[in-house]
């Protein structure tokens, strides 16, 4: 599944590349709307004009790769997504992981970052004893543990109602008795209603994993926050 939808989003990208015009298509039209919508509403917004510019990639990048490997789920044939088994959110994670953590390095060197992340500025001295080991683990651990977490359960959990809602259908229409069936087309509406929704899910993971790494990009290249 992982394979055909980076195939898919490639093939997209380059036709939309290679056709683009002065006067855009529809095609290229829709590309470039989502294009800027990450630089300007995502990047530009959460980190800054002056500093967006060098993570627009990444977070372009990491926003299509996500929305096109969680759609595969709701696809006929094809029927569960790419990012509902942990390998590709840990790895995701791990990416933005990294990258945050040496935006921050590069930004104010080993020292300046770890006094940034660990001692929040404008607190007295006596409570580090308690926020420091707070902050270490939210910035060292929790971050992308939960970035990873968060992608991979809610693409789960959209999986299991689907199957549960097609296969109580199959059972209620063709194995339950009589009086059963008719449930079988409120299961089958139900199944319909979730695909929808899965369709939403699967754009809203996208926008808050690509927003969360903007943030985490953001607080570690600022001198303070």
């Amino acid at each position: 599944m992982r394979f055909v939808a980076v195939a898919v989003l490639l093939t997209l990208m380059v036709i939309a590349a290679r056709r683009a015009k002065l006067v855009p298509t529809r095609g290229q039209n829709m590309a470039e709307i989502l294009l800027d919508f990450v630089r300007v509403n995502v990047a530009e917004d959460i980190i800054g004009k002056e500093k967006a510019g060098r993570y627009v990639a990444l977070l372009t990048t990491v926003f299509f790769a996500i929305f096109a490997f969680n759609i595969t789920g709701v696809i006929p044939l094809l029927n569960i997504a790419g990012t509902s088994l942990i390998g590709l959110p840990v790895m995701l994670a791990l990416w933005v992981y990294v990258m945050y953590l040496a935006a921050g390095i590069k930004a104010h060197g080993v020292g300046g970052f770890l006094k940034n992340s660990l001692f929040p500025p404008g607190v007295p001295p006596f409570l580090y004893v308690l926020l420091t080991p707070v902050e270490f683990l939210q910035v060292f651990v929790l971050r992308p543990v939960t970035l990873a977490i968060r992608l991979m359960a809610n693409m789960v959990a959209g999986h299991l109602m689907l199957v549960l809602c097609f296969s109580a259908t199959q059972f209620l229409l063709f194995e339950a008795s009589g009086g059963l069936k008719p449930f079988g087309a409120l299961t089958l509406a139900g199944g319909f209603a979730i695909t929808l929704f899965e369709v939403f899910v699967a754009a809203l993971q996208a926008y808050i994993f690509v927003v969360l790494t903007a943030v985490y990009l953001s607080q570690s290249i600022e001198d303070e926050h």
